[in-house]
């Protein structure tokens, strides 16, 4: 899919993204990539921007000036990143899937009280 990188999210990039917690941050990030998984082979342009506003809040996260302090979750968080690019591409080296990416996120979203 063809994923066009535009601010999809102007609020939370202005800097009210990095006032949430991390498990907060992980849960919205999971909404995209349940979005994208719900959409997947069914509409090839609402998954693309599922994707790419997911892509959008990874880096949001990474960019986050709270979480370079401890190197382990910084790598943690450009190894998701990593493998969501692969799942979304149809699973590529580590052979993991979009319903596995919903299931690793689902457990930010339960931590901070977001229901889906």
């Amino acid at each position: 899919p063809e994923v066009t990188m535009t601010v999809a999210h102007p609020a939370l990039s202005a800097g009210r993204w990095h006032e949430l917690s991390l498990a907060e941050q992980l849960a919205n990030i999971g909404s995209e990539v349940s979005r994208a998984r719900g959409w997947q082979g069914k509409d090839e342009k609402i998954f693309a921007g599922a994707v790419g506003r997911a892509l959008e809040l990874f880096d949001l996260t990474l960019a986050d000036p709270r979480w370079p302090k401890t190197r382990g979750r910084l790598k943690e968080l450009a190894r998701a990143r990593e493998v969501f690019c692969g799942a979304a591409l149809g699973g590529g080296e580590y052979g993991i899937s979009l319903a596995d990416m919903d299931g690793y996120f689902f457990s930010f979203a339960f931590a901070a009280g977001i229901s889906r």
